[in-house]
């Protein structure tokens, strides 16, 4: 079980708060990288990223946590993680130059109906006519964002879809690692394995930063998804991926609200109406669980 404390309506409750902190991070993030990736290579604003992510992590928790923050007791799982989360962001950052932060986080909500996917084919569980449905709907959700063949349609949607079946796979990965290793440990594994990934081609296309202000925002991109993801893994040992998976859908509504702020960009009627149905198909899928669960 990836709980390590007991399912009680206060964990429950701390869950959601914590699960609510990590989509507002996320939020924030795909905010400030988006403004990073008009004037500089994507490459080092993904390096950088996890490079702040990775000394903010050692700054804030070596004094309580001292050598044990480096105990990883899933070494290999680990290593795989860290390098799906270093091309996810790629694939995000590159998707956000030319896509609204509504566009890229409707089609990242799909990923419910993926893992529902991924549980039936890898997995071997079986889905019931219901269920089925559900994500042929949610399919029907992401084309309705995706808009082929129409004037509304850019190609670097495909980059959100393959960035939403990683990350897919990704969540059940935290799961799993969340009952072996420490969150905070995981989070600093996740950052330090992009940040040497990522260096040499980050160095070859590096382009200096204009300024105090892109590099708070650069500082802010490692403070956010160092804060998110740390509180999604806390919030995975609290509560279960039924009981949480509901509140990752208020991201939609940050990511929006950004979008509108900083850009002047507003989701038109096709990206909302495909949003809709793609988060009732996730929310459904999980009802299911949940009641498959609770029975």
């Amino acid at each position: 079980m990836s709980q390590l404390f007991s399912d009680t309506a206060r964990h429950r409750q701390i869950g959601i708060a914590l699960v609510t902190v990590t989509t507002l991070m996320f939020a924030l993030l795909d905010t400030s990288a988006k403004w990073l990736v008009q004037s500089l290579p994507v490459l080092q604003v993904v390096w950088l990223r996890f490079v702040f992510h990775t000394f903010l992590t050692a700054a804030i928790f070596m004094p309580s946590m001292g050598v044990s923050l480096f105990k990883i007791n899933n070494p290999r799982l680990q290593l795989l993680r860290g390098v799906m989360l270093a091309l996810m962001t790629g694939l995000n950052f590159f998707a956000l130059q030319y896509l609204q932060l509504a566009e890229t986080g409707a089609v990242q909500f799909s990923v419910p109906i993926l893992i529902a996917l991924i549980s039936a084919w890898l997995l071997h569980e079986r889905l019931d006519a219901k269920r089925w449905a559900a994500i042929g709907i949610g399919f029907v959700g992401v084309l309705v964002i995706i808009r082929p063949g129409s004037n509304g349609f850019h190609p670097a949607i495909f980059l959100s879809i393959f960035n939403a079946f990683l990350y897919a796979a990704f969540n059940l990965m935290t799961r799993s690692l969340a009952s072996s290793d420490n969150p905070i440990s995981t989070q600093l594994a996740s950052a330090a394995v992009p940040s040497l990934l990522l260096a040499p081609f980050a160095i070859w296309f590096w382009q200096a930063p204009d300024g105090w202000f892109m590099w708070s925002l650069i500082l802010l991109t490692g403070l956010t998804g160092g804060l998110g993801h740390t509180a999604s893994a806390l919030a995975h040992r609290y509560a279960t991926a039924a009981v949480l998976g509901p509140f990752l859908y208020q991201q939609i509504i940050y990511m929006a609200i950004g979008g509108w702020l900083v850009f002047g960009q507003m989701p038109d009627a096709a990206v909302v109406l495909g949003a809709v149905i793609v988060v009732c198909s996730g929310l459904y899928l999980l009802w299911r669980e949940f009641n498959s669960v609770s029975i």
